[in-house]
């Protein structure tokens, strides 16, 4: 149930949740002139592939005792950039930046290879086969200091020197070390309204590029494909009670409800940040027990207990098995949480027909007109309007329907307009029935 080892080589952007096995063969703190300290390293695996790795201020207190030069490790979890810095140490084009997630373990790993030095040879640099912003190793001496520009406050002092090629014999060059050794269950309730209508019923039916223009928490219907895990400190899972989905205060003991009943032992559940993205526009949403379950068809509980079993400890290490929730294009209904820049999942299909209903006949790009939105006709039926609560514990994870009455106020809104949906109220339409959007058709 643990992941695998990541090759340096291999790392990209698509994720957040590498695990590398790797030697640290360089670490340095660097200090900006404002006196906000940071650290950067270089880690490199058994094939020789390094990268370069960087610890924000706000995450050095935690770090900054613990790495060690030479020492070998295995890292879990870490943001991808590309790379920027002014100065690189080696080829890779990304950078990899330690998380709140991010965690270390200490472990001898023999079959990395000691740390090695990537000499370049005087001759290569004469002739220019080298970059501009690349550090690079030689072996050489001072023969001769041209200039010293004096310390001057602010400023770093600068020598130019000329060197003297000093190359080893070729035997003795250091080469390149080499290696060594389903759809989820349809909504309940009455049979002459579609799971689709019941769906999006309640809800704004809208774009993912829309959800920026949300300023209150608005209940929205719409279409993405999941991308890549969102790693924070929390990692995958939190232990809540054996019945709900309520948080225990404390995983080792036992505790008592409110409703009075007891809790011998808190279980672990999913809660899974991702993101997602449809066409340019991305957002990170929150995905709760239930969904995680359906989908993997493995409780959280069952994933956690056979990592343990099989040696992995670690809460942060993100099991190779929850990646059957990405690369899933989806409909969601989600609470959009604008002062989280989140939205939490209420509800999900990843049906393909259910999918594309969604898409196209209620989706409203945001490229659409004024005019476009006001030709969504509402239908004149009644129909009782299913919504969804948050858990009596505060999590986000719904748990039941309440009935409500739809509210009779419709949202028009241009491209680019601030869209207020609190003061006009989280439901679609005056109708019973959910509206479908028209399809426009250009005259000739």
């Amino acid at each position: 149930m643990s992941r695998k080892v990541d090759s340096v080589k291999d790392i990209n952007d698509s994720k957040e949740t590498w695990r590398l096995a790797v030697r640290i063969i360089d670490v340095w703190s660097v200090v900006n002139n404002k006196g906000i300290e940071h650290l950067e390293m270089i880690v490199m695996d058994s094939l020789g592939d390094r990268i370069q790795v960087l610890i924000r201020h706000d995450h050095l207190l935690k770090w900054k005792e613990v790495i060690k030069e030479n020492m070998t490790c295995i890292i879990n979890n870490g943001s991808v950039y590309n790379n920027d810095f002014q100065w690189k140490v080696c080829d890779h084009s990304k950078k990899i930046v330690f998380l709140g997630g991010t965690t270390m373990k200490a472990i001898e790993l023999q079959n990395i290879p000691p740390k090695g030095y990537f000499f370049k040879d005087f001759g290569e640099i004469l002739q220019g086969k080298c970059k501009t912003d690349r550090l690079e190793d030689i072996i050489g001496a001072v023969s001769e200091i041209n200039h010293i520009q004096s310390n001057t406050p602010g400023k770093k002092v600068v020598v130019s020197v000329v060197l003297k090629d000093l190359k080893l014999p070729t035997n003795e060059q250091k080469e390149k070390p080499t290696q060594s050794a389903k759809s989820l269950s349809n909504w309940s309730g009455g049979s002459q309204y579609s799971p689709v209508e019941r769906f999006v019923h309640n809800a704004k039916c809208m774009s993912l590029s829309q959800f920026c223009k949300i300023k209150h928490e608005t209940l929205c219907v719409s279409v993405a494909t999941t991308l890549k895990f969102a790693v924070s400190k929390y990692g995958w899972f939190y232990y809540g009670c054996t019945r709900c989905s309520s948080k225990a205060p404390n995983p080792e003991k036992a505790y008592e409800r409110s409703c009075g009943q007891k809790v011998e032992q808190p279980i672990p559940r999913y809660t899974i940040e991702i993101y997602v993205s449809n066409g340019e526009s991305k957002y990170r949403f929150v995905f709760w027990d239930s969904e995680c379950a359906a989908i993997l068809g493995m409780t959280a509980e069952f994933m956690h207990n056979s990592m343990v079993e099989n040696g992995e400890d670690d809460p942060m290490v993100y099991p190779d098995e929850l990646e059957m929730l990405l690369n899933k294009k989806m409909a969601f209904r989600v609470k959009v949480q604008p002062t989280f820049s989140q939205a939490s999942v209420w509800k999900l299909y990843d049906d393909e027909s259910f999918v594309k209903e969604i898409e196209n006949d209620y989706i409203v790009e945001d490229n659409q007109s004024k005019t476009e939105y006001a030709k969504l006709v509402p239908n004149k039926e009644n129909l009782e309007t299913s919504a969804q609560t948050l858990s009596a514990s505060g999590e986000n994870d719904p748990e039941s329907i309440i009935l409500m009455t739809p509210a009779k106020d419709v949202v028009i809104a241009d491209k680019g307009e601030e869209i207020d949906f609190e003061a006009s109220g989280a439901t679609q339409l005056s109708s019973t029935k959910p509206s479908k959007k028209l399809k426009i058709e250009s005259s000739s």
